[in-house]
C-alpha cells in the first residue's frame, strides 16, 4: 500500500498541472467569430452554441452584429465590462466590422456577466436595459446552477424584443420558496398549551375542593 501510494505521488509530480489561464481581450481573436460564439470556457454543448449561433445571428435583421463570448478566467484587475469594452475596438476598428457591435459576456470562474454595446446603439439599447438583462435576465440561471444556455437565450431574446420595436419584456421573475406549514407544535406553543393545562387543573381543584368540603361537613 505504501509503495503505491509513492508511485502516485510520483506520477503527480511527473505529470505537468495544466493552469486555467487567466485572459485579456490580446488573447481573444482579431475579429468577431464567425458563428458569434466564442466558447472560451467551453460551457455549452455543441446543440447549446449552436442554438446560440442562430439567436444572435438573427439579430443581424436590425442591423446589429451579436457576439456571444465565455472565458474561464479573467487577468487579475480586468472586469468583464472593461474587456468587451477592449473588444469593442478591436473588432470595430476590424475589417469585419460592418455593423454596431453587441457582445454578452460570461465569466465563468465568477458567474459574472455584462453585456456591452457600441455608441452608435445607444439610442436603441439604453445603458440601463443592457445592465438589467445582464444582472437578472443573464445572472439569475447561472445563480440557479450554472444554466447557460437558458441564460444566453434568453438574454438575447429580450434584446431582439427591444430592437423589434416591442416592449422590453422585463426582468425574469425571482421564484418564492413556498412555505410549508408544520403540524409539529412550536416550543412556545407547547409550553403555551401545558401552562394552560395548569391552570385549567388548579381552576378545578380550586373549585371542587371547597364544595367538597362544605359537603363533608355540612351532614
Amino acid at each position: 500500500m505504501r509503495a503505491l501510494l509513492v508511485l502516485v505521488a510520483c506520477v503527480l509530480v511527473v505529470l505537468p498541472i495544466e493552469p486555467v489561464l487567466a485572459l485579456s481581450a490580446v488573447d481573444l481573436p482579431l475579429d468577431p467569430p464567425p458563428a458569434h460564439v466564442l466558447d472560451q470556457a467551453d460551457v455549452l454543448s455543441r446543440a447549446g452554441r449552436s442554438d446560440l449561433s442562430r439567436s444572435l445571428d438573427g439579430l443581424t435583421d436590425y442591423g446589429v452584429q451579436a457576439s456571444w463570448i465565455s472565458v474561464p478566467r479573467l487577468d487579475y484587475g480586468l472586469s468583464l465590462g472593461q474587456l468587451g469594452q477592449a473588444l469593442l475596438l478591436r473588432w470595430q476598428s476590424g475589417e469585419e466590422a460592418t455593423s454596431p457591435q453587441l457582445l454578452f459576456l460570461i465569466d465563468a470562474q465568477t458567474s459574472g456577466t455584462a453585456i456591452v454595446a457600441s455608441d452608435a446603439l445607444s439610442s436603441r439599447l439604453e445603458p440601463s436595459l443592457l445592465s438589467s438583462t445582464s444582472r437578472t435576465t443573464m445572472a439569475q440561471p447561472l445563480r440557479e446552477g450554472g444554466r447557460y444556455r437558458q441564460a444566453s437565450l434568453d438574454a438575447v431574446a429580450r434584446i431582439a424584443a427591444v430592437l423589434s420595436g416591442e416592449p422590453d419584456p422585463g426582468e425574469p421573475a425571482i421564484a418564492t420558496p413556498t412555505t410549508v406549514t408544520s403540524t409539529i407544535p412550536t416550543r412556545e406553543e407547547t409550553q403555551s398549551s401545558q401552562a394552560f393545562s395548569w391552570i385549567a387543573g388548579l381552576l378545578v381543584v380550586g373549585t371542587v375542593v371547597p364544595m367538597l368540603t362544605w359537603w363533608v361537613f355540612s351532614r
